[in-house]
C-alpha cells in the first residue's frame, strides 16, 4: 500500500492554487545569472519583467549575496520592540536620504500590500492625533491596484476583485484614472487628465472634505493601467487639490520606486507635486528578501509618537536580514547609477519597441518611464479594437514567450475591460545588447501570436 505522504497529490506547490488541474507544468527554476533565468533542463530565459517588477538587480548579484551571508553569520532576526539593529538604522538612513525631504522616516515591513496598509493606518492615526478624527475615507482610482490584503484591495480599482471580495471590504470612493490611450469621446489626453483631476475634487466635496483622509495613486501605473504616465498638469492639480482640502496624498511606488523610472522615486519627476506619504517595496530589496516601506515625514512621526506611538506592526517589521539586503541594494543602485541606466536603457527600449510596432499589428500603444514600460495589445492599430477578452491575450503571449526564452509578467485588472498589456520591465542592470535580445525575442513571440489570431479570423 502506498504511503499517503509520498502521493503526488500531496503538496504540489503554490501553483496548485492558481493553475487548473492538468495544466502544463511551468519550467522549474535551477538558478539565475544576471538578467537570465535557467531551468532544470538548461533552458535560458531573459527576465524581461524582473519577475513581478521586483528583481531590479538581476539574479545572483555578488554584492547582495555577500551582504546576506555576512548578516546571517551575525543575527538574522531581532524583534524591534526588544532590540534595534544596525541594518535597520543604516537602511532607514540611506532610504530617507535618497527619497528626499518630507519622506525621511521609514516604517519597514515585508512587502507592498503591508506597506500600503501601514501608510493608510498611519495617515488615520496621524489624523486622530491632530484632532481630525472625522477623516477616515480613502479615495482611489479606477482602474488602480495597491495590493491583495483586504485594506489594500479596498482602495484598489479592480471591478472583478471587488465582485468576489466586495462583501469583505468597506467600499471606498474611486475616481477615474487619467488613461492616455483609450480616451472618452471629445477628449484629448490633456483635457481628460484635467477632467480626472476635477473628478477628485468633486469626490472630496461630495463626501465632505472633513471626512476624507487620503488619496492614493500610482504615479506611474503598474499592472492596473499598463505603465500609465499622466501629463504634468495632472500631478500638479492633484497635489493642489489635496493641499487645499487637507487630504494626504499617497504615492504607491511599489513598482515605480528604487530607480526604475530613471529617478529614485517616480515622484522626483514632478517636484512640485511631492506626496505626503510614499510606499515602496519590490525593487527596494531587488527580490532578494521580503521588504517594503511606508515613507513619511519626521514631523508626522513625531506627532504620532508623542500621542502614544503607531498602533500597528507585523512580526517581520524591520527584519534584520531584509534590512541588510536593502542596504546592499541601495548601495548598488546609488554607486552604479542604476537609475541613470534605467533612463538610458528605457529610451533605447522604447525606440526598439516603436520600430517593432511598425511591423507587428498587435502593438497599439507603448508607454511608461525608464524601465517601467508596457505595450498594449490590440487587434487593430487604427481603430484600437481590442483582442476579444475571452482570448486572455496577455496570458497566451506569456506562454508563447517562454517558448522563445522570454519571461514576461502579465496580470489582468477588471477582466481586461480597460485593455490588455504586457509589462516590459527588465532588471536595471540590463545592457544595450541585452535590450536588443529582449526585443528580438518579443518580436518572435508576437509574430507567433499574430499568426494564431489570423488563423482564427481575429486579426486581418
Amino acid at each position: 500500500m502506498d504511503d499517503a505522504r509520498t502521493s503526488p497529490e500531496i503538496g504540489l506547490g503554490i501553483q496548485a492554487f492558481t493553475r487548473p488541474p492538468g495544466a502544463p507544468r511551468l519550467p522549474r527554476i535551477a538558478r539565475g545569472e544576471g538578467i537570465w533565468l535557467i531551468d532544470t533542463g538548461g533552458n535560458r530565459y531573459l527576465d524581461a519583467s524582473s519577475g513581478p517588477v521586483a528583481s531590479n538587480l538581476g539574479h545572483g548579484h555578488p554584492r547582495i549575496l555577500a551582504a546576506m551571508e555576512a548578516q546571517a553569520r551575525q543575527a538574522v532576526f531581532a524583534y524591534p520592540s526588544q532590540f534595534e539593529s544596525s541594518a535597520n538604522l543604516e537602511f532607514a538612513e540611506r532610504l530617507g536620504r535618497l527619497a528626499g525631504p518630507g519622506l525621511d522616516r521609514a516604517f519597514i515591513v515585508s512587502g507592498g500590500s503591508e506597506a500600503v496598509e501601514s501608510a493608510i493606518k498611519f495617515a488615520r492615526q496621524h489624523a486622530v492625533a491632530t484632532g481630525e478624527a472625522s477623516r477616515w475615507k480613502v479615495i482611489g482610482r479606477q482602474p488602480g491596484y495597491h495590493g491583495n490584503t483586504l485594506g489594500a484591495l479596498a482602495v484598489s480599482g479592480d471591478e472583478h476583485a471587488h465582485e468576489i471580495f466586495g462583501p469583505l471590504l468597506r467600499a471606498t470612493q474611486r475616481v477615474p484614472a487619467p488613461l492616455s490611450y483609450r480616451l472618452p469621446p471629445n477628449h484629448t489626453v490633456e483635457s481628460y487628465a484635467r477632467a480626472c483631476a476635477n473628478a477628485l475634487e468633486e469626490a472630496i466635496l461630495r463626501e465632505g472634505p472633513e471626512t476624507v483622509l487620503a488619496f492614493i495613486m500610482e504615479p506611474v501605473g503598474g499592472l492596473a493601467t499598463g505603465a500609465l504616465v499622466a501629463t504634468d498638469l495632472y500631478y500638479e492639480a492633484v497635489r493642489q487639490i489635496c493641499t487645499r482640502h487637507g487630504v494626504k496624498l499617497i504615492f504607491d511606488e511599489v513598482m515605480s520606486g528604487a530607480g526604475r523610472t530613471g529617478r529614485f522615486l517616480a515622484a522626483d519627476h514632478w517636484p512640485s507635486a511631492r506626496p505626503d506619504i510614499a510606499v515602496l517595496a519590490k525593487g527596494l530589496s531587488a527580490g532578494y528578501a521580503p521588504l517594503g516601506a511606508a515613507l513619511v515625514s519626521a514631523e508626522m512621526v513625531r506627532t504620532v509618537a508623542e500621542a502614544g506611538g503607531f498602533m500597528h506592526g507585523f512580526t517581520y517589521n524591520a527584519h534584520v536580514m531584509s534590512c541588510a539586503v536593502g542596504v546592499a541594494v541601495l548601495q548598488e543602485v546609488e554607486e552604479a547609477d542604476l537609475a541613470g541606466n534605467a533612463a538610458c536603457m528605457g529610451a533605447l527600449l522604447r525606440q526598439h519597441l516603436e520600430a517593432l510596432a511598425e511591423e507587428n499589428p498587435l502593438i497599439g500603444d507603448i508607454r511608461g518611464l525608464g524601465l517601467l514600460m508596457a505595450v498594449e495589445l490590440v487587434a487593430d492599430q487604427q481603430t484600437k479594437r481590442m483582442i476579444p477578452l475571452e482570448k486572455v491575450a496577455p496570458a497566451r503571449v506569456q506562454q508563447l514567450a517562454l517558448q522563445h526564452g522570454l519571461a514576461l509578467y502579465c496580470r489582468r485588472t477588471s477582466r481586461g475591460v480597460y485593455g490588455d498589456w504586457l509589462m516590459l520591465s527588465p532588471p536595471l542592470t540590463i545592457t544595450a545588447d541585452e535590450v536588443e535580445i529582449l526585443v528580438e525575442r518579443l518580436r518572435l513571440t508576437l509574430n507567433d501570436y499574430a499568426t494564431e489570431l489570423r488563423m482564427e479570423g481575429i486579426l486581418h
